[in-house]
């Protein structure tokens, strides 16, 4: 053990209340506030864990959020994790796209076949390629 005392992770839920947004942490009873904005309930919430577990215990505790919403806010969430892993998994076969047609022609080849600059062609190349290194690691 190197000494160091690992964070206690709390889960915090947060649930719209009319103009409030209300924020528990249920681990913790009592432990509750509430803000006009999930970002003030988010600040908030952490100031009064102080009260009840002392702030450097408050200060390094990891809190993850769980926003209740009803289902409409659960599909809308659940499309944006989906847009970004696709946006991810586009930005991936447009560095290896860009790679590929560079190992075939030059690079300002490759930007007109793509619609694009021969720099952000030489950008893709290098995301590909540490793509590519990261992928090898991972495999070995």
């Amino acid at each position: 053990m190197d000494g160091q005392v690992k964070a206690k992770k709390y889960t915090v839920t947060y649930e719209h209340d009319g103009d409030w947004w209300v924020a528990s942490v249920s681990r913790v009873k009592g432990c509750h506030t509430q803000g006009r904005s999930i970002a003030q309930a988010r600040n908030r919430i952490r100031d009064a864990l102080i009260l009840f577990i002392g702030e450097s215990a408050a200060e390094t505790a990891e809190l993850v959020d769980d926003v209740r919403g009803g289902i409409e806010v659960e599909r809308a969430l659940k499309a944006f994790r989906k847009a970004d892993q696709l946006e991810q998994q586009a930005k991936e076969a447009r560095a290896m796209a860009a790679r590929d047609l560079v190992s075939m022609f030059s690079r300002r080849d490759a930007g007109e076949l793509l619609h694009l600059s021969h720099q952000r062609i030489q950008q893709l190349v290098a995301v590909a390629a540490s793509t590519k290194k990261g992928s090898r690691r991972k495999a070995v």
